[in-house]
């Protein structure tokens, strides 16, 4: 018997877009460049358009040619509108990727008001804004589909200085669990992928120094580390994969 797996998509009837949230840097934009290298179409969604048009230049060289989709998340309306017309002209989306987020770190005590509302917009209110106007028209195509949330270990532990990002991120699981319930009759996925330590602009000296020693494989993961994950969950073979949160970090949990 052959066992051999493709990584590569095989949908003959329809051409597998996938929208990646926050793909200008980072781990959004390592996912970016792995779904391009497997074979789906990205949809690179961002606020900084000059950051998109060079990876969407770099990936059109590579044979893919990416849709660039410039609003903040935190903005229903301006979020709905963007991706209800991007949908009206392109198609349903095989796929969502929901990446973008922020943090502000404080100790609670002199956490502001704004630090609280801000992370919890952008990182939660994010997870509405984006699903609600995409999630009708991908179960109207009878169609499978992948939806992927991005959390972290601060949402599944909880971290010092973080919790408004804890709590932001803890709801994003609660939000996967239940949407993957909603939607696994219709033959599409959702699942959380919750990195740890990861090598990114995010991370300061400081972060890393603290963070390392607890860090059982003694170093810090890598964006294409999660990315490849993200990659595995969006396969046609991951179908059987869904209502999962999906750690990536070095063993921290």
């Amino acid at each position: 018997m052959n066992t051999q797996v493709s990584s590569s998509p095989s949908f003959s009837s329809f051409p597998p877009s996938v929208l990646i949230t926050g793909a200008a840097q980072g781990i959004g934009e390592a996912i970016a460049r792995r779904l391009a290298a497997d074979g789906f179409f990205p949809v690179l969604h961002g606020r900084k358009r000059e950051r998109l048009e060079t990876l969407a230049d770099e990936l059109t060289r590579e044979g893919r040619r990416p849709r660039i989709l410039c609003f903040d998340v935190s903005e229903r309306e301006a979020a709905s509108h963007a991706l209800l017309a991007d949908i009206e002209a392109h198609g349903v989306y095989y796929g969502v990727v929901l990446n973008a987020g922020i943090c502000a770190d404080n100790a609670f005590p002199a956490m502001t008001g704004e630090e609280w509302d801000h992370v919890l917009t952008v990182n939660l209110d994010g997870f509405y804004n984006i699903l609600k106007p995409v999630v009708m028209p991908m179960a109207r195509a009878r169609r499978p589909g992948r939806i992927v949330t991005l959390s972290s270990l601060s949402g599944q532990v909880g971290n010092r200085g973080q919790v408004n990002y804890s709590a932001a991120k803890a709801g994003v699981i609660g939000a996967t669990k239940a949407l993957a319930l909603e939607l696994a009759k219709r033959r599409i996925t959702v699942n959380c992928v919750a990195p740890g330590l990861i090598d990114t602009a995010m991370i300061t000296p400081e972060i890393m120094e603290h963070a390392l020693p607890l860090i059982p494989v003694q170093r810090a993961g890598r964006p294409e580390e999660v990315a490849a994950v993200v990659a595995f969950l969006m396969r046609e073979d991951a179908a059987y994969v869904t209502r999962q949160v999906i750690a990536v970090n070095g063993g921290m949990l």
